[in-house]
């Protein structure tokens, strides 16, 4: 009884404080931010069902059907499968568990009636999604004896740490998650009268928790149900973690503008860039991470301005090179010729009247953005490929190609008209019959071929080395969450970097 009223009082005092940190979501875009983030409740969610139809799909290693003994083996290629998609499936896991917690204390604060309301659909239908799609994925593991012990390993280049399979399923074969949703179901009967853009999918979901046998919990009434949520929240999120473990995450969650690397950083890191560089980032808790194997994130190209870009791409051979390819002294005036839309974007001052500096494959599609808006990051490295100068200019003019295409949700790069941050760069340096490029072996995922940013940071410690080693490291500011600060950090740090786990900040106190 202590223990949980010790809980109990430290969720208290964490949603207090967390009242104070997070700005309030009660502002003129609110409602274009809820719709955003009803857009990725349902994506995650589709998310999540994909990764179930893909283990239907290969009974090779997922078998159908409950196995009696150990007989089924798996090769070292099913083992990664195996691993890839449970890293597939805790990341949409993981988001739910991050936005359905914002949600759940946006409902606690709120006092307009719309909001109040809007806001308990988002954290129930995470809550739903976490609970229903866990129940199905733990149900087809458990039919290979084997499985659970292969899911508890420590797969560092994917990021996951040792025993996170055992505690996933004691969260959510818990009884108490099982109160926790009949609780909440009642709460859902009271606000449904309202309607929802979510209320499909809840019910949904809903119906098939029921039909599995689960969320046999205490009976409640519509009178009672407000004031118990009222009191407790939404108490079954996963993790409970120790001390401010749990409020670091909701900040990190929301903390609109704010990154752990700070201005000053990004004004002296500029000075030390040059075109061609490749940008590895790490923001925490952003649901652009869902998806993408390991530590790192995200991946940008440096591309400088039209000034750094003359000042570095100079000399006798490169200027007659430049004239072959249909410009005259300089690279600009090849993106000029064979690009004038992109270009003009590439030179249009941004926020604040500052250039871009930076082309990436964000949400919004492959853009050209500031340093200031990209290297604001909570961890970044910087690597140079070790290439000439012209296949460094034969890389840039290559990426400016893409500019405008969409986002690759389905981080396929057996396609070009979509694109993911890390493709954006295997394509730009893609080794051809003119240049020698970057040699960056594509993974499987689920099916799906990738290179994942966290992929070029082993590649970088595997031949570091190496006398033909691809990359020189420039810099690399590492992000310190209990500091709230990024420091400089040397080559080692990042070295080490590619094998810290994905999710560190929830899985260290899982086990509590």
């Amino acid at each position: 009884m202590k223990h949980h009223l010790k809980i109990l009082l430290l969720k208290i005092l964490t949603l207090a404080l967390c009242f104070q940190a997070i700005p309030s979501l009660a502002t003129a875009n609110y409602q274009q931010r809820y719709a955003e983030d009803l857009q990725m409740i349902r994506s995650s969610r589709l998310g999540m069902a994909a990764v179930i139809d893909f283990i239907d799909a290969h009974p090779e290693i997922f078998p159908a059907e409950k196995l009696n003994t150990n007989d089924l083996r798996l090769n070292r290629e099913q083992r990664m499968i195996a691993w890839q998609t449970w890293q597939n499936f805790l990341d949409h896991v993981m988001f739910f568990d991050s936005l359905g917690r914002m949600y759940a204390d946006v409902y606690l604060s709120a006092e307009e009636k719309q909001q109040k309301e809007e806001s308990f659909f988002a954290a129930f239908a995470c809550f739903l999604a976490q609970y229903r799609f866990a129940m199905e994925y733990i149900e087809r593991m458990e039919k290979n004896p084997n499985m659970h012990i292969l899911l508890n390993e420590a797969v560092p280049e994917l990021g996951l740490e040792k025993d996170v399979y055992s505690k996933v399923k004691y969260r959510f074969l818990n009884v108490i998650r099982g109160a926790e949703f009949a609780r909440l179901n009642v709460l859902y009967l009271y606000y449904q009268r309202t309607g929802n853009p979510l209320q499909s999918i809840i019910k949904e979901d809903i119906d098939r928790i029921w039909q599995a046998g689960k969320g046999s919990g205490p009976a409640l009434t519509a009178q009672n149900a407000l004031q118990v949520v009222g009191d407790l929240g939404f108490t079954a999120w996963f993790p409970v973690q120790k001390n401010v473990s749990e409020l670091m995450g909701v900040i990190k969650v929301w903390r609109p503008g704010i990154a752990l690397i700070s201005e000053r950083q990004i004004r002296e890191l500029q000075q030390k860039l040059r075109p061609g560089d490749i940008l590895l980032e790490r923001r925490e808790w952003y649901a652009t991470n869902i998806g993408i194997p390991g530590f790192w994130t995200h991946a940008a190209l440096y591309t400088g301005t039209p000034e750094e870009r003359t000042r570095f791409f100079s000399g006798a051979d490169l200027t007659d090179w430049f004239t072959e390819q249909g410009g005259r002294d300089t690279i600009d005036s090849i993106l000029q010729v064979r690009y004038p839309d992109k270009y003009q974007l590439s030179i249009t001052p941004q926020e604040e009247n500052h250039p871009p500096r930076v082309i990436e494959a964000i949400a919004e599609g492959v853009s050209f953005t500031t340093l200031e808006h990209s290297a604001a990051a909570d961890s970044l490295v910087v690597l140079r490929p070790n290439l000439s100068k012209q296949d460094i200019a034969r890389a840039i003019i290559r990426s400016f190609q893409y500019s405008g295409r969409p986002y690759d949700f389905n981080f396929d790069f057996r396609t070009d008209s979509q694109l993911v941050c890390s493709e954006l760069i295997y394509k730009a340096y893609e080794p051809t019959g003119e240049s020698a490029g970057l040699s960056l072996p594509l993974s499987l995922v689920l099916d799906r071929p990738i290179l994942s940013p966290n992929e070029i940071a082993r590649i970088f410690d595997q031949e570091f080395d190496k006398d033909n080693r691809q990359f020189t490291m420039v810099a690399f500011l590492d992000g310190k969450e209990e500091e709230q600060k990024a420091v400089e950090a040397d080559v080692q740090n990042f070295r080490d970097s590619w094998k810290r786990p994905k999710w560190y900040v929830w899985v260290q106190d899982m086990d509590q």
